[in-house]
């Protein structure tokens, strides 16, 4: 019997699959627990329409995050903190250019900012790391007050 999987089943297969399984398994272990349905047309075509529905929202939110990238790739940001000779007192990390972005109108979360901190004036380089391994350069330029 053919049974369209609503829910992830261990050993057989997961959500949306369509499996071939022994008619008295799909009756009374499948279809009684709500883990499938009989793979109807319809059955079959609900799945076929949900997995583009996803396909699609996947590929929105792609866009979404290579914008934000594109937008953020090459941005100079500026961090002023207290120094004395060339020495920070303290250190600039990801939390605060996390915290410099934010004032720019970019909401990134700082476990998406790859950089090694800084003890010294100068210039760095930070990466943001977004999903879908999408990447963007910010420079950090680290001044005196």
């Amino acid at each position: 019997m053919k049974v369209v999987l609503l829910q992830d089943v261990k050993k057989i297969g997961k959500k949306g699959e369509i499996k071939d399984v022994s008619d008295g398994y799909a009756r009374n272990f499948l279809l009684a627990k709500g883990l499938g349905v009989a793979a109807t047309p319809a059955a079959i075509e609900k799945v076929k329409q949900q997995e583009n529905k996803q396909k699609q929202e996947l590929e929105q939110k792609k866009d979404t995050v290579r914008k934000l990238a594109s937008s953020l790739d090459g941005k100079a940001v500026t961090i002023k903190v207290k120094a004395k000779d060339g020495k920070l007192f303290g250190s600039v990390t990801a939390k605060d250019i996390a915290a410099s972005l934010k004032k720019d109108g970019f909401n990134i979360s700082e476990k998406a900012i790859d950089f090694k901190p800084m003890r010294e004036l100068g210039e760095g380089e930070a990466k943001a790391v977004f999903e879908f391994g999408i990447t963007a350069k910010i420079s950090v330029n680290v001044e005196a007050q």
